[in-house]
């Protein structure tokens, strides 16, 4: 949930500093002091709206999904947006686009002021109809795993004979193509260690020629042999040295006999030529061999194709049938919930005061969650022409009725005045059910009625002094003023403030 808001030079707004409660959040005062502009801009730190705010900070004490964009969750997650010539987005002081912002926020906000269809998906419809089944059969998740599990094989089988039926189509050209590569390796039949053998031998040979004649050279050393001994005696100097000298440097000399070096150097040239095409083109002569490897499988594939093609086909025969009989049945449990369902939403509906929905079941596309799909109408009217006051109780109602079914929801909701242009008796039916929700989402609200606000267990006013907006949190004396200023305008009445009284006190 979030805990704290900092938020700077928004306009009106100097500073506005808050800190929050669990439950439901609700800012009231009077047209124009600035409660849309302080709403956008705390949303505007999750990316999920634009504000002309310069600095907006704001704390959730909630671990978050923020792993998949390279930022690691905390205890408490710090989300800020900062804007000099464009808006900066940063969480826990990590930079973050806002494309992915926007992405990971929607994750857990639910931001009820947009014209969003989202909350109607066939997918959530679905899992509320295999959720209200799942309480009657203890094997049907089982069931589920299974058509997923066989729906899935089916789509990769399915991918493989797709891919065959293509390489059938140029299978003699991709024959070629492998027979090509298979022929010019095995026609080198390079060996490991052959092409560094091959250059260290070419090194030699380049060389050759200067060898021998250094050598020629250098035996000259030979005929002052006894020379130098006769010095070294008259100098009654050991000679011995000198004669393990010459012995050693006459095994050298012997060493570089060229005569049995029978390679013919244009073959030697060939052959590096053939080895350094390999390397060039695999990457080493090991990596050629591999590929050979690889491409001799490839090549019995193309010889094979028709015979896995008819594997792959009995198997997928068999595994539509199967998807087919599951997919009918599932069907049949979901049109068993349908009514349940409809009947479910519908009770929230009548408690905000709007006319009855119609959930049908027809057939579509075969997924992984069969091949059903809900269709939501109200008054025979599709959803895009409702207007954004009927489509947010609408929301609100599906959330509720997810929460009821489910046991469990988890995030925040934004109201931008979803309590605007309605009567005091649809004011507070929207009230009840946020405070239903408020147990399992925090809530926040722009209110201009005194039922919802009368449920706030967080009630900020925002107000002017001296043309700059400011915003306070309100003590329960204070509320009751509020209230009244709600029902009765600025001359506040008693009967208002004993209404206020009334609505604080239930």
């Amino acid at each position: 949930m979030i805990k704290k808001i900092f938020m700077r030079e928004n306009l009106s707004f100097k500073i506005a500093e808050l800190e929050i409660e669990k439950g439901l959040t609700v800012f009231t005062g009077l047209s124009g002091a600035g409660k849309s502009i302080l709403f956008k801009g705390i949303i505007s730190a999750f990316a999920l709206c634009d504000s002309e705010a310069k600095f907006v900070e704001v704390l959730i004490d909630d671990e978050i999904n923020s792993k998949d964009f390279g930022i690691e969750s905390e205890e408490e997650n710090v989300f800020k947006m900062l804007k000099e010539k464009n808006s900066k987005y940063f969480l826990n002081n990590q930079s973050i686009t806002k494309k992915s912002l926007n992405s990971l926020s929607k994750s857990f906000i639910k931001y009820l002021s947009v014209k969003d269809n989202n909350e109607f998906s066939n997918e959530r419809f679905l899992r509320l109809l295999d959720f209200m089944h799942k309480e009657k059969d203890k094997n049907f998740d089982d069931f589920l795993l299974d058509f997923e599990k066989n729906f899935n094989a089916y789509c990769e089988k399915n991918e493989i004979l797709n891919k065959i039926k293509e390489e059938e189509k140029r299978v003699e050209e991709l024959k070629e193509l492998t027979l090509m590569q298979i022929d010019r390796i095995e026609k080198i039949k390079p060996k490991i260690g052959e092409y560094e053998e091959l250059m260290s031998l070419k090194k030699r040979l380049s060389k050759k020629d200067k060898i021998i004649e250094a050598w020629q050279k250098a035996n000259a050393i030979f005929e002052l042999e006894n020379v130098v001994n006769e010095a070294l005696n008259l100098s009654d100097k050991d000679s011995a040295f000198f004669t393990d000298c010459l012995n050693e440097l006459r095994l050298i000399s012997e060493s570089q006999n060229f005569d049995d070096f029978d390679f013919d150097i244009e073959e030697i040239l060939n052959r590096i030529e053939d080895l350094s095409y390999l390397i060039k083109k695999y990457g080493s002569i090991e990596q050629s061999l591999e590929i050979l490897k690889d491409k001799k499988k490839e090549l019995e594939h193309y010889e094979n194709l028709s015979f896995e093609k008819k594997e792959l086909e009995k198997e997928l025969q068999e595994l539509s049938k199967n998807i087919e009989e599951k997919s009918k049945l599932l069907s049949s449990y979901r049109k068993e919930n349908l009514k349940p369902l409809e009947e479910l939403l519908n009770s929230y509906l009548s408690k905000l005061y709007m006319k009855d929905v119609k959930l049908e079941l027809k057939d579509t596309v075969l997924s992984k969650f069969g091949k059903d799909e809900v269709k939501l109408s109200i008054n025979e009217a599709e959803l895009k022409n409702l207007s954004s006051g009927e489509l947010n109780r609408l929301r609100l109602a599906f959330i509720a009725l997810e929460c009821k079914l489910l046991n469990f929801g988890k995030g925040i909701i934004f109201l931008d005045e979803i309590d605007a242009n309605l009567s005091g008796k649809e004011a507070m039916s929207i009230a009840t059910v946020l405070k239903e929700l408020s147990s399992f989402y925090q809530i926040f609200a722009i209110s201009h009625l005194p039922q919802l606000s009368s449920m706030a267990k967080n009630h900020f006013l925002v107000e002017k002094e001296n043309d700059k907006s400011i915003v306070r949190k309100l003590a329960d004396d204070e509320r009751i003023v509020e209230l009244a200023r709600m029902v009765s305008g600025e001359n506040i009445s008693t009967e208002a403030l004993d209404f206020a009284k009334t609505l604080l006190s239930s």
